[in-house]
């Protein structure tokens, strides 16, 4: 990785772009990933390069939600092993989700890396390798996945996700908790918590949630009933708005 000197103005930002590069290298970000970043790059731009307070009011709701969750379910998909595989295995423990890999450009031997890299990273019976089952409606390959993991979950947390299984998950029912950006994607605007933040700032907030609402039931049901996504996302785009103004 390059050495990039921590008094650099934009320095977590360059470091998760190595992170990225180095993951690809090993093959497991795929070179359309490195795309996508970038684009979401633009919006937290926009964001002011921090979390929101809508972003922490959607993350605690997103905590609540899993810990409610009868077999909730963490998708990971390339940029999320690269960019923070070891956040990802702290919020299945604190949670008790299971981990599913699942990818839109997939081959068994990036799956395989994929899980190679979160087991390094502690987590245990990652799924994914061996998909048994379709989600409805996703003809790509990322409508393959587990039976008794993503296919059966009740609760499945899809950070950095394409609209389609998004939206297919809501249509078979389950609740889903999106991270994503762009608060205009179909991704934030189909998942029952959409959370606007970087992915590695959105799962370690979740976790600290999750910790502090384990042994509160009634506050994770007031967490949920007073979540309001449309106004959450409404809320977002009027900080980014806000910010644009800034620079008139």
């Amino acid at each position: 990785m390059t050495n990039i000197p921590k008094s650099h103005p934009r320095y977590d930002s360059l470091v998760l772009r190595e992170r990225l590069v180095a993951g690809y290298n090993d093959g497991i970000v795929a070179t359309q990933g490195l795309i996508a970043h970038g684009r979401g790059e633009m919006f937290y731009y926009l964001l002011g390069e921090r979390t929101t307070k809508e972003a922490r009011t959607a993350e605690r709701a997103a905590a609540a939600l899993m810990l409610l969750a009868k077999n909730p379910v963490i998708s990971v998909n390339g940029n999320v092993a690269a960019l923070c595989p070891g956040e990802v295995v702290r919020l299945a423990e604190v949670t008790g989700a299971k981990i599913e890999v699942g990818l839109f450009h997939r081959s068994d031997q990036r799956v395989a890396k994929i899980q190679a890299v979160l087991e390094d990273h502690g987590a245990k019976d990652v799924l994914g390798l061996l998909p048994d089952a379709r989600i409805d409606g996703v003809d790509s390959m990322r409508g393959l996945c587990c039976g008794d993991g993503i296919h059966s979950a009740d609760v499945v947390l899809i950070p950095l996700e394409d609209g389609d299984r998004a939206e297919a998950l809501s249509r078979m029912g389950k609740k889903t908790i999106v991270v994503d950006l762009n608060p205009l994607s179909r991704t934030s605007r189909s998942g029952t918590v959409a959370i606007v933040d970087e992915v590695t700032k959105a799962l370690p907030e979740i976790s600290l949630f999750a910790e502090e609402l384990e042994d509160d039931a009634s506050e994770q049901d007031r967490l949920l009933t007073n979540y309001d996504r449309d106004a959450n996302l409404q809320a977002v785009m009027n900080v980014m708005q806000g910010n644009l103004g800034k620079l008139g």
